[in-house]
């Protein structure tokens, strides 16, 4: 199977973890101590690391270190925004879409020696 699909496809899954880890506890832990939230974020994070640590092995055999943190950013705004949105019930404003120019941006100058081959 083709490295970057894996690579991507892990990384999106562990976005996914990594989201709700640093994330999902302000709404619904708002009334735990932190430490009882950081306990619980740990626990999610532990499946993020599990998809993330081989992505990024799987992906530096195609990859470098800069692409695969680039891809990784972009990744992670891809993710981040639909939570916010529907899980954190924030309002979507222009921001986001300055912010997905600039990742966008980001892709391209990494990558752009693989396109231009």
């Amino acid at each position: 199977m083709n490295h970057y699909f894996i690579t991507i496809t892990l990384l999106l899954c562990s976005n996914i973890f990594m989201t709700f880890a640093w994330y999902a506890h302000l709404k619904n832990m708002s009334e735990k101590t932190w430490v009882i939230a950081a306990l619980v974020s740990w626990g999610i994070a532990l499946f993020e690391y599990l998809l993330q640590v081989p992505a990024n092995r799987i992906g530096n055999q195609v990859m470098n270190i800069g692409q695969l943190k680039i891809l990784q950013e972009a990744i992670t705004l891809t993710v981040f925004v639909p939570f916010s949105l529907f899980y954190l019930k924030e309002d979507l404003n222009m921001d986001y879409f300055w912010a997905g120019i600039c990742i966008l941006g980001a892709v391209f100058f990494i990558f752009r020696s693989k396109l231009f081959v």
